[in-house]
């Protein structure tokens, strides 16, 4: 059956969609602690040339959520090829930096650090803030920022609820790396290999992957909050394996979410509430698609088309490689209708899951493979 939702669909620009739904638009974010990056900025040694400019601390403070700018400051997060105070920083076109992490300085970690956004929709929004001000493309974007009265309601606010953003977190099972701290325009994330990287796996494996990743795709259609969250379009780059083999979403830049139960209220409460946050990057002008526009197989479509054919064609003996590639055929054909794509990912599954093995290669679900059947 097709899902009753709302009229409208919200969609998530790059950026990490376990932090904020509203990512998209915002361009300059703050922390709601007391402590301010200036107070952390006199600690830093005047030889250390990591860049508050660099980080965004030169527009606005520390992002909302853990604050990780001490960690930049006392260099507790490094990569070994721009960190240090004489060499260059890395380019800033970039949309995320591979780095390493530590608490102690002995033990080093891999992270990601990502951009909320690219550099051209930071320039974008930070001009519309100032215009929105009527000020000159010079203004305080923090100053502006915080005379709104959603900027307000934040400063007041003890912990952050779900009516000040939604959020979707790893610890409650959202399928999304574990969110580290934020600073500036950035943010940090545990580091997961990209899957294209795996392209030529163990067949074991790429049906282990295989799995996860309808299965991902299942959990994001279908869920107790009665989100639907779909991709616009796919790439290998966007999803990534962590070092005990589990799968995650690494770049949510693509993902677009319904809330089924409430849409059309949230659209309302959406058109009455529009300030400069709404509006930084897309204007205020733009119009969300239409939730009706957004079918059930939309991401399944794209993933059976695009990904799955990398991992699993030419992979397995007959028959079950033709019954894979079957399979794969309808699941990836977008003139089906919406039951028979779910139905024929539904038999993929069916046909992956015993090709799966089970040992310690699959950390994370090792040694509970071998006494529970669910994996």
């Amino acid at each position: 059956m097709e899902p009753q939702l709302g009229p409208e669909a919200a969609a998530l620009r790059p950026g990490w969609l376990a932090l904020l739904l509203w990512v998209s638009a915002l361009s300059c974010s703050f922390s709601l602690p007391a402590s301010s990056p200036s107070s952390l900025v006199s600690q830093v040694r005047t030889s250390y040339n990591f860049g508050r400019t660099f980080l965004g601390l030169d527009k606005c403070n520390a992002c909302i959520g853990t604050s990780i700018c001490k960690k930049f400051f006392k260099e507790e997060i490094r990569s070994d090829n721009w960190l240090a105070s004489h060499l260059g920083l890395p380019p800033d076109f970039l949309l995320s930096y591979p780095a390493n992490y530590s608490d102690d300085s002995k033990i080093w970690r891999p992270v990601e650090i990502f951009r909320l956004v690219s550099k051209y929709q930071n320039e974008i929004s930070d001009r519309r803030i100032c215009a929105s001000a009527s000020a000159p493309k010079t203004c305080s974007i923090e100053r502006v920022l915080r005379k709104t009265e959603r900027f307000q309601k934040w400063l007041q606010a003890k912990r952050l609820t779900p009516d000040l953003v939604q959020i979707f977190p790893g610890a409650e099972g959202w399928p999304l790396p574990k969110y580290l701290g934020s600073c500036g325009r950035f943010l940090v994330s545990t580091s997961t290999r990209p899957l294209q990287e795996f392209y030529g796996a163990p067949p074991d494996q790429a049906a282990d992957l295989a799995y996860q990743l309808l299965g991902v795709l299942e959990s994001l259609r279908s869920n107790d909050l009665n989100y639907f969250f779909y991709f616009t379009h796919i790439d290998a780059g966007m999803f990534g394996v962590f070092n005990n083999g589990h799968l995650f979403i690494r770049d949510a830049s693509a993902v677009g979410v319904i809330d089924k139960q409430e849409g059309s209220q949230e659209a309302t409460r959406a058109g009455e509430n529009k300030d400069i946050f709404s509006c930084l990057v897309s204007g205020c002008q733009v119009q969300l698609p239409s939730c009706e526009s957004v079918s059930e197989k939309q991401s399944l479509v794209l993933v059976c088309q695009k990904l799955l054919p990398r991992l699993l064609q030419g992979r397995f003996p007959s028959p079950v490689q033709d019954d894979i590639d079957s399979a794969l055929a309808q699941c990836g054909d977008s003139t089906r209708p919406d039951p028979e794509v779910l139905g024929a990912a539904s038999w993929l599954k069916d046909i992956l899951r015993p090709l799966r093995t089970c040992d310690s290669r699959f950390a994370y679900r090792y040694p509970d493979c071998k006494y529970n059947d669910k994996f």
